[in-house]
């Protein structure tokens, strides 16, 4: 799961971020609301863990905009702002939980391990899209039921994709996801990547996207092919 944490306290943000981590969780800190849109925009983001009190605005103003253009993305406030009209407001406006400071680190856990289950219905889960299927638990792929032998990135990369159909990811974004060490200083070590998993699962699944990145489509797509 990617976690996009936007809080601009220091102690507490990396408090927050080591906390995660150690949950196996991938988590983007930032600390700023421009920062966070550049962020979302990216499109690699399963949960967003939202401060109010920003120095460039009130993260209340985010919220609207993430939620119109993402109504799948799980949304956790986390703030200092106590009042009932606060709560009402970030609920109201499209945050599926409200937690505030000051609070104990354990019920946050549980609070984000809760909003997981409920976007991706728990561990295990399969994920298809046109007769293609990736399961998490098993790590097992098949297409239209035969099973495939993917490498590890391969497989990290096909889970992004899949999680998201529609959804265009970004080179960046998916590098960040999927490349370690010195590959991510090679040029095209995404790109081998995805030939590597196209030869594996067939063509017609994973569609470029010139410029931007790459897609997984529930519907074929119209266009070219790649």
């Amino acid at each position: 799961m990617n976690i996009l944490l936007v809080e601009d306290d220091l102690d507490l943000g990396n408090g927050v971020r080591l906390a995660l981590q150690d949950q196996h969780l991938r988590v983007t800190w930032v600390r700023r609301i421009a920062e966070a849109e550049r962020t979302l925009a990216e499109g690699l983001c399963d949960l967003l863990v939202l401060d109010l009190g920003l120095p460039d605005g009130d993260g209340l103003g985010l919220l609207s905009r993430v939620r119109r253009e993402r109504r799948d993305l799980s949304i956790l406030i986390l703030t200092a702002r106590d009042s009932l009209d606060d709560r009402l407001r970030g609920l109201d406006g499209g945050a599926d939980d409200y937690v505030v400071k000051p609070f104990a680190l354990a019920e946050l856990l549980s609070r984000i391990r809760a909003l997981a289950r409920r976007s991706f219905g728990g561990e295990g889960q399969s994920f298809q899209v046109r007769g293609l299927t990736l399961n998490e638990c098993s790590r097992r792929v098949s297409v239209h039921g035969r099973e495939v032998e993917l490498s590890p990135s391969e497989f990290v990369l096909l889970a992004a994709l899949i999680k998201r159909p529609d959804r265009v990811l970004t080179r960046h974004a998916l590098e960040e996801q999927v490349l370690t060490g010195g590959a991510r200083y090679a040029s095209n070590a995404l790109e081998v990547h995805v030939s590597g998993l196209r030869r594996q699962i067939g063509e017609g699944y994973v569609r470029t996207v010139r410029g931007v990145g790459y897609v997984i489509d529930r519907q074929p797509y119209e266009g070219t092919r790649r």
